[in-house]
């Protein structure tokens, strides 16, 4: 039987000193809404990609994203962007 509790994961990347984006935090469940909840307040934005965060969830804290990711993440930063009106 599949897991249907909440997942989540937060990225963050500092181009002066990370060389990819990196997970730093992740969770199911209560850990998930505190993620999201946290996002919100800071008013991050939040993609909701089930498969992603599937992949995501199975790094380690402060590991960064695999090359395989990057295009995904470069998708994601498109859509920011336009967001963002840059």
């Amino acid at each position: 039987m599949a897991d249907k509790r909440k997942k989540a994961a937060a990225i963050k990347y500092e181009s002066t000193k990370d060389n990819a984006p990196k997970v730093v935090a992740k969770g199911h469940g209560i850990i998930a809404e505190n993620i999201i909840k946290k996002a919100e307040e800071y008013g991050v934005h939040i993609e909701e990609d089930p498969d992603l965060v599937e992949v995501l969830a199975k790094l380690e804290i402060n590991e960064e994203i695999p090359e395989k990711l990057y295009k995904a993440f470069a998708f994601i930063l498109a859509e920011l962007y336009k967001i963002n009106d840059r």
